[in-house]
């Protein structure tokens, strides 16, 4: 069975904790900031972690991450 290939552009946006969870960068930090509040866009700055529901098709398409 040849190797499995590894879906380059989710290997960018998701890091493999040390317990083996999958985390993300927030969205909406890109552009339109003016109306958002400070607390929101600092908030933005804060990774999280991969909903339950995606994790089992994420370490599908990431199987060396």
């Amino acid at each position: 069975m040849p190797k499995m290939k590894t879906h380059r552009g989710a290997a960018k946006r998701f890091k493999k904790t040390g317990t083996g969870k999958l985390k993300r960068n927030k969205a909406y930090k890109r552009h339109i900031l003016t109306k958002k509040s400070a607390k929101k866009k600092r908030n933005l700055r804060q990774a999280a972690m991969m909903d339950k529901t995606n994790e089992k098709v994420m370490k599908k398409i990431l199987p060396y991450v």
